[in-house]
């Protein structure tokens, strides 16, 4: 909780206000904010982007700003919002396809059917937005985030919050793990000797089975990749805008 903003969002009057920050190669395939043709914000997420469109709906500078799903809301003004729509805010639904087993891509195709808080921001009029820095965010959807903030990119403040170090400037790194590390105990068997040092990495790879040992430092951009069969470790040390064979 934070006063300045809750004082900033009562003074608008605005029935709803969503945290936004800017956008990273980091969350380019997260929801990002977006203008109404007929006035007003909306929210639109990676499911209702058409497939030709993936890579625009990808530039981060063409949709610069995402939605954190920190939201502030009126209630009285929900309230009446609810009432006017008939019992439930008119929220787009979204069509997600998935596995009955999410380990097993093999299994039983279902369609998955949600809705977005976020995306209430269509439901008010005068909704408005607030850019946020980054030491108010650090998200977790995909084991390639954990990671991250698992490292040393990120620091334990004395209120207990996980911030960025400063160093980053609000840049967190980029981590693409293979889809075999798609779980935490998958994504475990990597990093049992402690998560490599990111402080100074741009971007990590991982392709193949790999484990890291005990004292790696990833700087740059790095890709560690076993293209062969069964484990390879990666040694001790330094590894600085690379490709790492095993």
């Amino acid at each position: 909780m934070d006063l300045k903003i809750l004082t900033h969002f009562v003074s608008t009057g605005a029935p709803f206000m969503m945290e936004v920050a800017q956008r990273t190669d980091a969350d380019k395939k997260g929801g990002h904010l977006a203008y109404l043709k007929t006035g007003g914000l909306t929210l639109r997420e990676s499911a209702q982007c058409p497939d030709e469109d993936e890579k625009a709906f990808q530039d981060v500078s063409k949709y610069t700003f995402f939605n954190t799903n920190n939201l502030w809301v009126d209630l009285v003004k929900l309230k009446d919002a609810i009432q006017k729509a008939g019992g439930a805010l008119p929220l787009p639904v979204m069509v997600n396809g998935k596995t009955i087993d999410p380990r097993d891509k093999k299994s039983t195709k279902v369609i998955q059917l949600e809705t977005a808080m976020g995306a209430g921001i269509s439901c008010f009029e005068g909704a408005t937005a607030l850019i946020i820095p980054r030491s108010r965010f650090a998200p977790v959807k995909k084991c390639d985030d954990l990671l991250a903030l698992r490292s040393d990119a990120y620091v334990l403040t004395k209120d207990f919050r996980l911030e960025l170090i400063p160093e980053r400037k609000g840049i967190p790194p980029v981590v693409k793990l293979d889809d075999r590390y798609k779980f935490v105990d998958a994504m475990d068997t990597l990093i049992p000797n402690g998560v490599p040092s990111l402080k100074e990495c741009s971007k990590l790879v991982v392709q193949g089975e790999v484990e890291f040992a005990a004292g790696v430092i990833i700087k740059g951009a790095v890709t560690v990749k076993n293209s062969g069969e069964g484990k390879k470790v990666v040694a001790a040390g330094t590894y600085e805008n690379t490709t790492v064979e095993l």
